[in-house]
């Protein structure tokens, strides 16, 4: 038995070897359950482990087979394994060498999946779909896909799998062909306020079209509300004016013909604002089917730094104000400290006091503003060296801004003097 199964791994290494190979998840089947009191009130979802292997994964011709393991399977069908093969080569799975990859990079997989009812379906159809979601950790693949499963031929040694009471293949595998998928290449993207970002999102179909109608939806959801931002309807045979667009957010576009010719549903929007933070979700309807993907899109904008004083001067008297201002930043959290480094010491000390901060002001693009007043006292040595020093998550590093403490100049000490010795004899002819 273990000759025979190393040799069917050495068959599926040479078939493979033609710029295809297989991938093997490990994945989890979610289905919904019952409440937690068992009276049904509240669902849960149960999670059953389960294993999806992707037939005929395209391989780049630089990548070496021989650190790819073909699928093996059991040696005895087990009707209880939930085992999906999945043929992918048509439509082809976008960035699969991601997935191929993921392992040695140490990278997560997150697959799950479940049943999957289509639009207007029957009951009693011959069929049977189920949803993949698909993404790997660090935000470089993400992918939504529907199964259909394959005609078996049934005969009175045709098992079935018992949780799912499907036919399973010969080798114990429950067959299926990818049909439809949603994917992006990116899930998280940051754009500066004012700026403008493109939001990837792209469908495929297999060979034999599904449908004709395609519909693009993108949605916002933020802080527990969500609206429609962008929807498209179309044909993909391109009917002379079969394109319908509902812009609900101004500057937002999606190019049609991007949508029929290669299955690109991205969104663009222009001239930022706060408001248009959150998460996009993207669905894709072809015909009784759609998948969605979600991206979240971060606003930021680094705050303009600036002192009150270029150059500062002790004076006599009570303590002087250094103003340090941070100004049209986004989101609102920045962090301001100030530094000091006097001719005695060799390393920059934070100080202990801080000052005062003044309230946040925001501005009317959603930005904030915010500064930081220093007491300086006259106590202070010359030379010392005040550093304001900011800190945002729209900045590569913090920013710093330094002003030298200097001693009164000989000249304007002259005029101080000078000045109360004329006030001094005013005052002494006045009274006389």
């Amino acid at each position: 038995m273990m000759i025979q199964v190393i040799l069917f791994g050495y068959f599926l290494t040479c078939v493979s070897g033609d710029g295809v190979a297989d991938v093997v998840l490990s994945c989890a089947l979610v289905e919904e359950g019952v409440g937690v009191d068992g009276m049904g009130g509240g669902s849960q979802f149960r999670r059953t482990p389960a294993t999806l292997i992707l037939r005929d994964v395209p391989v780049a011709p630089d990548q070496s087979l021989e650190t790819l393991t073909p699928f093996v399977p059991p040696s005895i069908p087990d009707p209880d394994a939930i085992l999906f093969e999945a043929k992918v080569s048509s439509p082809q799975i976008p960035d699969a060498h991601v997935l191929l990859h993921a392992d040695c990079n140490e990278q997560e997989v997150t697959c799950e999946l479940s049943r999957y009812s289509p639009r207007g379906s029957q009951e009693a159809q011959e069929a049977t779909h189920f949803l993949v979601s698909l993404s790997v950790e660090g935000g470089e693949f993400s992918i939504a896909l529907i199964l259909k499963t394959s005609v078996v031929e049934r005969d009175h040694s045709t098992l079935i799998q018992n949780k799912l009471r499907l036919p399973l293949s010969p080798s114990g595998t429950l067959l299926t062909e990818v049909i439809f998928l949603v994917f992006s290449h990116i899930k998280s993207v940051s754009a500066p306020l004012k700026g403008d970002v493109l939001l990837y999102c792209g469908f495929r179909q297999q060979e034999t079209p599904l449908a004709q109608e395609v519909a693009v939806e993108w949605r916002l959801q933020h802080r527990g509300k969500g609206w429609k931002v962008f929807e498209m309807k179309t044909r993909l045979d391109d009917a002379e004016g079969s394109t319908v667009v509902l812009a609900e957010r101004k500057g937002s576009s999606v190019n049609a013909s991007l949508v029929v010719g290669e299955g690109d549903a991205s969104l663009t929007l222009s001239r930022l604002k706060a408001l248009d933070e959150g998460t996009y979700i993207c669905t894709v309807t072809l015909g009784p089917f759609n998948a969605q993907q979600v991206i979240q899109l971060h606003v930021t904008q680094p705050p303009e730094v600036s002192l009150s004083e270029e150059k500062f001067v002790l004076k006599t008297g009570p303590p002087q104000t250094l103003s340090c201002h941070c100004s049209k930043y986004y989101p609102l959290d920045a962090q301001m400290e100030w530094w000091s480094l006097s001719p005695e010491d060799s390393e920059p000390k934070l100080l202990l006091d801080q000052g005062s901060l003044s309230s946040h002001r925001q501005h009317g693009d959603g930005s904030y503003s915010l500064s930081s007043h220093l007491s300086v006292p006259s106590s202070v040595s010359p030379g010392t060296r005040l550093t304001c020093r900011v800190s945002h998550q729209a900045l590569d590093a913090p920013v710093s801004l330094t002003v030298v403490v200097e001693s009164p100049t000989q000249g304007s000490y002259w005029w101080v003097l000078g000045f109360l010795i004329i006030s001094v004899l005013f005052f002494q002819q006045v009274m006389t």
